[in-house]
Formats: C-alpha cells, structure tokens, sequence
C-alpha cells in the first residue's frame, strides 16, 4: 500500500522528527518512573507502564517539550544574543576590584561558616551533611581543580588521573607505618604531604616525558593504561601493598557461626599537632578535616590563579589553542605539557593524603577509571579551565545526588544524573561558568576556526 505523498513529507520532516524524539524521552521517563520487573517477569514492569493511562501525561509532557524546543530553535539568535548581553554585562559588573574582591571575601566567609549552617539548617542530619562537605566535595575539589590544570588549562586528556590520588595515599600510608613494608622511621601525617606530593610529581614526569608526543586518543589510552597499572599493581604486590584487602583490613576467623577479629593492620593514623604547647589530634570529626581542606584548597586556587596569569599558564593557552602554532613560536610543548601533568599530579597527591589520613584504610578497587572519569565530568560540567566553574561544578554534581537519594530509587539516581550531564552538553558545553577565553575558543572552533583543546588536529581557517 503506498504512503500518500503528503503523509511521507510529514514523517521525513524534522518538526515530525523532533516530535517523535521528544515523545520518546516521554516514555522512557514514563519506564523510568513506574513499576519495576522481576527476574521471573522482566517485561512485567515496561507493560504495566506503557499500558497503563499516566502514559499519556508524558506523551503530553513531550509534547510540551517539542513545543519548547521548536520556538527556540525559531528565536534561537535572539536568545543566544540577549544571552552573551547578560553574560557580557555580569563579568564587566564582577570586573572591577572593588566588587569582585568583596564577592570573593563574602564567598570565603559563607565557606568558613558552612558547618554551623548545617548544624543550624539540618539538625538531624548534621553529621551525614558535613561527611559529604569533607568526603564528596572537599576532596573531590582538590581533584577536580588538579586536573583542570590538565585537561582546562593545557588542553589535554589525561583518563588516568586518579592514579595520582592512589599514590598520594600509599605513600602516605607507607610514611606513617600503615603498610606491610615498613619505612626508616615513621612520620606524622602531615609530613607525609611533601613525600606524597613529590612522588606524585615525579609520577607525572615518568607518565608525561614518554607519552606526551601523542595526541587525541592516543593519549586518552596511555594515560587510561598508567590509571589501570597502578591499580593492578596495587592489587598484586601484597607483600607491599597489603593487595586486595588493602591497607586497615581486620582478618577474621569463624567459629560456630561467628566471626571473631584475630589481628588488625595497623590503619593510616589521623592528623595531629603537637607544637609549641599546642596538642589537637583530628579524629573522626568532619569538622577539623573540612577546615583543613578548606585552607589547602584556598592555597591551591591562590598558586593556580597566579600560574595562570605568568608565562607558563600563557603557553598552555597557545599549546591548547593550537600545538604546532605554539611550537612554531619557540614554544617547548612538551616542556610545558609535562610541566601541566606534574603540577596537576601535585594536587592528587594533596588529596590522597587527606583522604588516606582521614579514613585511615582503603583498598585498590576505590582507585578505578570510573573515578578518573567522574573527576573529569566534574571538570567539563563546570567549565574547563575555570577554577570557580570547576569548584561549582563538583559541588553541583556531589550534592545533587545525596540530595535525591530519598526521592528516587538508588539504582535509578545516576540515570537522572546522567540526563543532567546530556542536556548540559547539548545546550551549554562550555559548562556552568566557563572562563571566558575557553567561551570564545569552544565558540570559534564551532565555526571551524581554530580548536578547542590540543587533543586533536589543529584546526583551519575557512
């Protein structure tokens, strides 16, 4: 039977198309949100929701949502230009000292008084509120502002990042006695941080002097090599390492049903200070650790800042923006590269320390790509090269979640995260608040001209 002429020009034009997409999203919301399967009846679920009448709310909903996207796709340079007006007027607003120091205090200060404003907002769950401030924001800044330093800043990709954080904490662990090989002498953990932060550095090096003539993917696949090597070696060498149940495991023995300790490793002790009359020791207090997070994090963004601004953070714009061009112009690019994986390393060492100290035991599974990958989102949903955007971004996407985890099943939260990652890329991939030189390369390099990082070919005029 044929298609009427008019019918086909419907199903082949984009609005039907754009119709039937949004229509799609709608029910798979639609899965997402109803009954679950079983493993008897797995389909059980996908026919109750799709068979019964709420459908049609989401059917509606999409339908809504097509309407949406159709008057923006009409208005679209209006809207991106009032937009650019806005974003233009805000950094101009924020560009003199005497406002954008007075922000920058008032942020600190909000930062210091974060935990009494937990205690004074959630009572009942102060604790949980000020572990996830220390265990899934502060750490994961330091990471995610060391790796903007790589991936913002340089223009490079390095998926084996979090092998940096791994070795900041067992060489933490190995200085403070917490290994099975055991050190010349001991060293409370705060001397630990130099050790950690130098092997990190010397890390980099190893890593970047080899493999930093590559590009593009065959990068990723080195750096993703070296993040899968440290973790197996990790697993491997027990007789360093302690192996797969790392370092702090207790062993245990069954008798008649019950498991009865019979020895413990020795854990990674907490921080302390004993120093001219002054004794305090951190213990499983959140408090104590995000303040001292929050005074390495405010040093680290300090030095960052001003690395940015001198010689070195100006020819990692010129490698990112365009590698041969740079070179041409005298430029060591692999000097600088190196130098950008190094000092990046550095940051990963600060943070394996702290999250070493502060758990007191880890073991080499935590250490996975998955981790390399997440920090990176964290990077590229703030905005690449963006110290604030890269800080808002990992606080965004580490709170999000914990704040969801009673609305939505937990198996389903990261589905909802991951949407957020989707649009985010679609309509905004220069991230939440970019630095303004990463704007304007993303937007010439969406016109052809010239590139947006140092990863691939470099770009042309037309």
């Amino acid at each position: 039977m044929a298609v009427p002429a008019g019918v086909a020009r419907l199903l082949r034009s984009q609005d039907f198309r754009r119709l039937a997409s949004c229509w799609a999203i709608g029910l798979v919301v639609d899965v997402m949100t109803g009954a679950a399967g079983s493993n008897t009846a797995p389909t059980a679920g996908l026919a109750a929701d799709l068979g019964h009448p709420r459908v049609l709310v989401f059917l509606a909903l999409g339908t809504v949502l097509w309407l949406g996207l159709t008057a923006y796709g009409r208005r679209r340079e209006q809207v991106r230009a009032r937009i650019q007006l806005v974003s233009t007027n805000a950094s101009r607003l924020m560009a003199p000292p005497r406002v954008r120091y007075p922000a920058l205090v008032g942020v600190l200060v909000l930062a210091i008084l974060a935990p009494q404003l937990v205690n004074v907002l959630l009572p009942a769950t102060k604790v949980f509120w000020q572990q996830v401030l220390v265990d899934d924001v502060g750490i994961f800044v330091l990471l995610a502002i060391g790796l903007n330093v790589v991936v913002g800043f340089a223009g490079l990709l390095d998926l084996g990042y979090i092998a940096f954080y791994a070795i900041g904490a067992y060489v933490s662990a190995y200085w403070t006695g917490a290994l099975p090989v055991q050190p010349p002498f001991h060293l409370n953990p705060f001397w630990t941080f130099p050790m950690a932060v130098a092997a990190a550095i010397v890390a980099g090096v190893i890593l970047g002097a080899p493999t930093l003539r590559l590009r593009g993917d065959y990068l990723a696949i080195v750096t993703l090599g070296f993040g899968e090597i440290i973790q197996i070696v990790a697993r491997n060498l027990t007789s360093v390492t302690g192996g797969p149940q790392g370092v702090g495991y207790l062993k245990t023995r069954t008798v008649n049903g019950q498991s009865t300790v019979v020895a413990r490793q020795l854990t990674v002790p907490h921080f302390s200070i004993h120093l001219l009359g002054i004794n305090f020791d951190w213990t499983l207090d959140n408090v104590p650790y995000y303040y001292l997070l929050l005074v390495l994090a405010v040093g680290i963004i300090v030095a960052f800042r001003l690395l940015e601004n001198s010689r070195v953070g100006r020819a990692w714009t010129a490698i990112r923006e365009d590698e041969v061009a740079a070179e041409a112009c005298g430029i060591n690019t692999l000097k600088y590269k190196i130098m950008a994986f190094a000092i990046g390393a550095s940051t990963s060492g600060f943070a394996g320390v702290l999250f070493a100290s502060k758990n007191g035991f880890f073991d080499p599974p935590i250490f996975s790509v998955q981790l390399s990958i997440l920090v990176l989102v964290f990077v590229i949903f703030g905005g690449m090269g963006s110290i604030v955007g890269v800080i808002v971004g990992t606080a965004v996407l580490q709170v999000l979640p914990q704040s969801l985890r009673h609305q939505f099943p937990q198996q389903d939260l990261f589905i909802y995260v991951g949407a957020l990652l989707v649009v985010m890329m679609i309509f905004r991939p220069q991230g939440l608040i970019p630095s303004r030189r990463r704007s304007r390369e993303l937007g010439l390099a969406e016109e052809g001209v010239g590139g947006a990082d140092a990863m691939g070919a470099p770009g042309t005029a037309p």
